[in-house]
């Protein structure tokens, strides 16, 4: 039987990324201290790798494709191919940045602040190749975690990543500029792209966590309405697509069901029953395919 090999990030993204499975349909079970996943796809052969290697190990054909990092292949330099864009991380549906931040007090207020400053982070290489094209001197240190606390002592400023930036500044640390924005990305070794079954298998993949993601955002709507209440309720009611209407037993009735944006939610529902909506459903979905 043919395999995928699949590379699965460790660490941060390791929990968001089997939630996010398990909505597209792939049911992973970690056992404590293995570093290989089951999965209920005998087709796929799946290991959990560091999203800060993972580009490395795609890119030499130790895996066919994984999940990683943007700023990770940019790191690495990996020459990968990129299936598809999955913007989600760990705590949020949200890209990641990578950013300047220095101590409240700093006197650093822009990028060109660092000429001759060190400079502690984990992204060294984009973060060199970042000054260097602006011309900007500094020491860029490699840190092996913690990076928050380096600053003052052990570094002027720091290049680490947020979401919310609230590490930062429980660390009393601000932002001075973000130097980039990371997407979450499925990537697959070139080879392995070339062949049609795995080709198949990681598009097939990647539509599922593709829907998963928009589903994560958006709840279904049912209702019943009375056909002269339709136009009411259809004027104040958004949509993916035109919602469905469906005639019922009762003449007099229809069936409206929709997909909308879970944030307009709570305000959408009271306006859909002074319109005339009644025995009105909200429920969840996994996966919205386009």
């Amino acid at each position: 039987m043919s395999k995928l090999k699949l590379g699965l990030p460790k660490g941060s993204l390791q929990e968001s990324t089997i939630k996010l499975f398990g909505k597209a349909g792939y049911k992973v079970s970690i056992s404590a201290r293995s570093y290989y996943p089951r999965i209920n796809d005998p087709e796929m052969e799946a290991m959990l790798v560091r999203a800060q290697e993972m580009a490395v190990y795609v890119q030499n054909g130790a895996l066919d494709a994984g999940l990683t990092g943007l700023d990770w292949i940019m790191e690495q330099k990996a020459e990968v191919v990129e299936v598809a864009e999955l913007t989600y991380s760990k705590v949020s549906m949200r890209p990641v940045r990578w950013v300047v931040a220095v101590p409240e007090d700093s006197d650093i207020r822009s990028v060109a602040d660092l000429q001759g400053k060190r400079i502690s982070t984990e992204l060294v290489n984009f973060t060199k190749e970042y000054l260097a094209r602006r011309n900007i001197q500094a020491e860029v240190l490699f840190s092996w975690g913690a990076t928050e606390v380096k600053p003052p002592h052990l570094a002027d400023a720091i290049v680490e990543v947020t979401e919310t930036g609230s590490s930062l500044r429980a660390n009393n640390l601000r932002i001075v500029e973000t130097l980039l924005e990371s997407r979450t990305k499925l990537i697959a070794n070139t080879a392995s792209w070339q062949d049609p079954w795995k080709r198949q298998k990681l598009e097939n993949l990647a539509c599922l966590l593709q829907g998963a993601i928009l589903a994560e955002e958006k709840v279904g709507l049912k209702m019943n309405v009375k056909k002269d209440d339709l136009s009411k309720v259809l004027a104040v009611l958004p949509a993916l697509q035109s919602p469905t209407v469906s005639n019922m037993t009762d003449e007099e009735w229809v069936d409206v069901d929709t997909v909308i944006d879970e944030r307009v939610v709570r305000d959408l529902i009271p306006e859909l029953k002074r319109a005339g909506a009644t025995g009105i459903v909200e429920y969840p979905l996994n996966k919205v395919i386009w």
